[in-house]
């Protein structure tokens, strides 16, 4: 799944949040609907503007922003 081909940051839509193309639904509330056990189903009938493809490329977005995360250790003087 190419995420970038349905995810979009734009500065003028909310302030920059990842956003699914063509919408204002940020990936972050599609991915706190999930976490709140939300089915695929239940999100594609409250909102019907998003597909199936759209879920999945707000799954691969947080995939790979936590994979390109990295963390560094603070070292005591």
């Amino acid at each position: 799944m190419d995420w970038q081909e349905r995810i979009v940051i734009d500065p003028n839509i909310l302030v920059g949040k990842p956003v699914v193309v063509g919408t204002r639904l940020a990936v972050e509330f599609i991915i706190d609907l999930l976490a709140q056990g939300w089915s695929e189903s239940e999100i594609l009938r409250n909102y019907p503007g998003l597909s199936q493809a759209d879920i999945q490329a707000c799954l691969a977005y947080a995939s790979a922003t936590l994979r390109a995360e990295k963390v560094y250790p603070v070292l005591s003087p």
